[in-house]
């Protein structure tokens, strides 16, 4: 494991062990067969006891991890044929929204999705995945021009928010996020939105209007950060595990309080841990998620998704 976290740790150290018994058996010629098949299966039920039982703040963690694929390593999985599009014949092109057609299951769709970045270097170029007014302008111009040709929209969100510097707002950043959730709601082509990674505020929710609304497993999706919460609340990051459980943010949560509409499992410890396998499960899930909805007359579609976020957060006593 190249990067773990606390909880991690006993999974850490029998990896440790894993490794010395193979370098031995190595060394000495010795058979350490059952050994390795013991700490294996050790392994195993480890992991499983740590991962189906995370907290909130932990799961926010791996939804950090360094290691988990961005929306270009989802599309390169996934798709064939990408043409990335730039620009939103305004500014400039927002390198933390990446866009383009791609053909996906032998259909061309429009994909669009934050993008973090790899290293320092390509973090820095992608504004950590933060986008300005101009990325989610040119989201809109990619949406309206898959409209045009009547291809469906699959956004792959993965933001710590909005980028929130006073450039930013000087070009209108509140504006371009409510265009986008006004244009998003009556578009008149299928829309899967996918929260890969982590789902801040309005700037996950710039491109998350959908009629499908899905969650990877250890994903997070949530109006504010644990760590901004608890500094809201508490005037310090201390208290960020608790801020992480009390805002519900969790795939579970929001399926529960029906925010979402499913949650799309992961390789056990993590999409990082298998990235192949967990570019294929979620191909296959927006394939099974397209065939549904474009069974149904477009009109219905735009009906039915105006009517799901419109009945959130009615309470009827």
């Amino acid at each position: 494991m190249t990067t773990s976290f606390d909880f991690e740790k006993p999974i850490a150290d029998l990896l440790q062990q894993i490794e010395k018994v193979q370098q031995i058996a190595e060394k000495t010629k010795v058979d350490m067969s059952g050994t390795l098949e013991e700490l294996n299966q050790q392994l195993n039920t480890t992991r499983e006891q740590i991962y189906s039982n995370l907290t909130g703040w932990q799961k926010v963690q791996i939804s950090r991890h360094p290691e988990r694929p961005y929306t270009l390593q989802y599309i390169e999985m996934m798709c064939q044929d990408f043409i990335e599009l730039h620009g939103d014949r305004t500014v400039k092109d927002d390198k933390a929204i990446v866009g383009g057609f791609a053909s996906i299951g032998g259909q061309t769709v429009m994909v669009i999705g934050h993008q973090k970045g790899t290293n320092t270097k390509l973090r820095q170029f992608r504004n950590f995945g933060m986008a300005n007014p101009e990325g989610y302008r040119k989201a809109l111009r990619l949406m309206k021009l898959a409209e045009k040709f009547n291809k469906p929209v699959i956004t792959l969100i993965d933001t710590p928010g909005a980028f929130p510097g006073l450039e930013a707002e000087e070009r209108g950043q509140g504006e371009a996020i409510a265009r986008n959730l006004l244009e998003m709601s009556v578009l008149r082509v299928p829309v899967i939105c996918v929260i890969i990674g982590e789902g801040a505020s309005g700037g996950a929710l710039g491109i998350g209007i959908g009629d499908k609304v899905l969650m990877l497993e250890h994903s997070w999706y949530s109006v504010i950060s644990p760590e901004n919460c608890s500094a809201i609340l508490w005037r310090t990051w201390d208290f960020k595990e608790r801020a992480a459980e009390c805002l519900k943010l969790t795939a579970d949560d929001m399926l529960k309080n029906r925010l979402i509409d499913g949650i799309i499992p992961e390789p056990l410890g993590g999409a990082h841990y298998n990235p192949a396998m967990m570019g294929g499960i979620l191909k296959e899930r927006i394939l099974k998620e397209l065939a549904e909805l474009k069974a149904k007359d477009i009109d219905t579609v735009v009906t039915e998704r105006i009517d799901k976020f419109c009945a959130m957060g009615v309470v009827v006593e």
